[in-house]
């Protein structure tokens, strides 16, 4: 039995809501489990591009330690079996290594189909669980499997707590994707360990207004929510050109705010549709100066998530 699932992009944070904000994108990762009858085959594991053919990401491990197969193991380990020769491709429509979750979306990805392999065995709390321990926060997660915008917190005992917000139609993000990669590891090493008190209730007041924002579709509220002191300024550094983006993208009408995709390097601007091409001049114009090449779309927020799809 083969079984395929597709999943979103995810962009994480937005700004103000550092680990525990996210939205999904109509772009996609599709991982597809096909449980072998050769005894003693093993695990293959395959990286495809969009044309299915064979992709060389040659820091994707083929084996054990792949955080797809970590993920169908842990799931397999809940309803208390271990996996059987397994066939694993994924199919990377993605960018890796650029801010738009595509770790989170081949975990959850993988987890999907098999769990609908075994006979759909674990309920979504549950997948949320799993991917969230293997991923290492929510944030990525929560979009990935169950659509839209989702404020998310991962408790003590493992379970994540989800709240879906509904994010106005006319509201779409332009996600600015530059042509260098920035490792997770490498933007997570420049937070600092501790921060000042006064940031923290910075963020808290905006991730409120953030949350209000989106409710009440108040666009002046949400330009302001979108301020960030706990992650931005110390990854700015890692983004050339973040810095000239971001103020001269203030002065956009249309534009409700820009900030830093995940970890970064991409860029999202979430704007109410009417400025495109204005976005695409300026994000262009800065990159451009210091040799940064960048693929720029204007895409709505998916309120799909995870799905089976054969």
């Amino acid at each position: 039995m083969k079984v395929s699932a597709q999943v979103p992009a995810t962009i994480a944070n937005l700004g103000c809501g550092f680990d525990c904000l996210g939205l999904a994108l109509p772009v996609y990762n599709t991982v597809t489990i096909e449980e072998t009858v050769l005894p003693g085959s093993g695990i293959e594991i395959n990286i495809l591009n969009d044309d299915n053919e064979e992709d060389n990401l040659s820091n994707i491990p083929r084996d054990k330690t792949n955080i797809v197969y970590k993920a169908i193991e842990l799931l397999y380990n809940y309803i208390g079996q271990s996996p059987n020769e397994l066939k694993i491709s994924i199919k990377t429509g993605i960018p890796v290594a650029r801010g738009m979750g595509s770790s989170a979306s081949v975990i959850v990805g993988g987890l999907i189909a098999a769990n609908e392999l075994l006979g759909r065995p674990a309920d979504t709390a549950v997948l949320l669980s799993i991917a969230t321990e293997i991923e290492g926060h929510p944030d990525n997660i929560a979009p990935a499997i169950l659509g839209g915008v989702v404020l998310s917190d991962w408790e003590d005992d493992g379970s994540v707590v989800t709240s879906k917000l509904p994010w106005p139609e006319d509201w779409m993000v332009t996600i600015c994707i530059p042509d260098y990669e920035l490792s997770t590891g490498i933007s997570r090493s420049v937070l600092p360990k501790e921060v000042p008190m006064k940031d923290a209730v910075y963020n808290l007041r905006h991730c409120g207004m953030f949350v209000e924002a989106i409710h009440t579709k108040n666009e002046e509220l949400m330009k302001l929510s979108l301020r960030d002191r706990l992650h931005q300024p110390y990854r700015t550094k890692l983004v050339p050109g973040l810095t000239q983006i971001m103020n001269e993208l203030k002065h956009t009408d249309g534009v409700l705010g820009c900030v830093l995709a995940g970890a970064g390097p991409s860029v999202a601007v979430i704007q109410n549709g009417t400025k495109n091409e204005e976005i695409k001049e300026i994000v262009h114009s800065a990159w451009n100066n210091i040799n940064v090449n960048a693929q720029i779309y204007t895409l709505p927020v998916v309120q799909e998530g995870a799905k089976i799809i054969l």
